[in-house]
């Protein structure tokens, strides 16, 4: 796998007779799965024969049966940065997490770090900063998490490359 390819999905136990594979989706855009588009897997590419959302099973081309579909199991499904603008359309004020990570983050004019990574716990999104070393320097944490939410984030200017937020340097202090 390369470094822009994300985990989009992982691949369960067969159910049925059919070759239909439990289907645990990772992603906002589970609009993406669709019939005949293929996927990179660490088994190398898979193309959807058949995919149920409400039952929440998917089946391969050539894997149509029980036996063959048994080997699927736990198979990881990525997608990279092309193939996700391609099939996934943003909302206004969405943004793909591979284009925050990487942003500085700033608060009024003072910047507090750059994001490094985003987790979510829970139904919220956080953006894990390595903080700012003139920062670090009085003190204060090498890192620290900021809830994606409206109250602390403010716009993302992506062709900047920042995020602007609002009380985040009292969660960083805090920290």
């Amino acid at each position: 796998m390369s470094n822009d390819e994300s985990l989009i999905a992982q691949v369960g136990r067969t159910i049925g007779l059919w070759g239909d594979l439990k289907f645990h989706i990772h992603t906002d855009f589970p609009e993406q799965f669709q019939v005949g588009k293929t996927y990179k897997s660490n088994r190398g590419d898979l193309t959807i024969a058949d995919i149920n959302n409400k039952r929440g099973t998917i089946r391969f081309v050539g894997y149509e049966s029980i036996d063959s579909a048994k080997k699927l199991t736990n198979v990881k499904i990525f997608a990279d940065e092309t193939q996700t603008r391609e099939s996934c359309d943003l909302k206004e004020g969405q943004h793909f997490w591979f284009d925050i990570i990487g942003c500085t983050v700033k608060q009024g004019d003072e910047i507090l770090g750059v994001v490094t990574d985003i987790q979510r716990m829970a139904d919220t999104d956080y953006l894990v900063i390595a903080t700012d070393e003139a920062l670090v320097k009085e003190d204060l944490s090498k890192s620290f998490l900021l809830p994606y939410i409206e109250r602390y984030v403010l716009t993302v200017g992506l062709e900047e490359k920042t995020v602007y937020t609002k009380d985040a340097k009292d969660i960083l202090e805090a920290s």
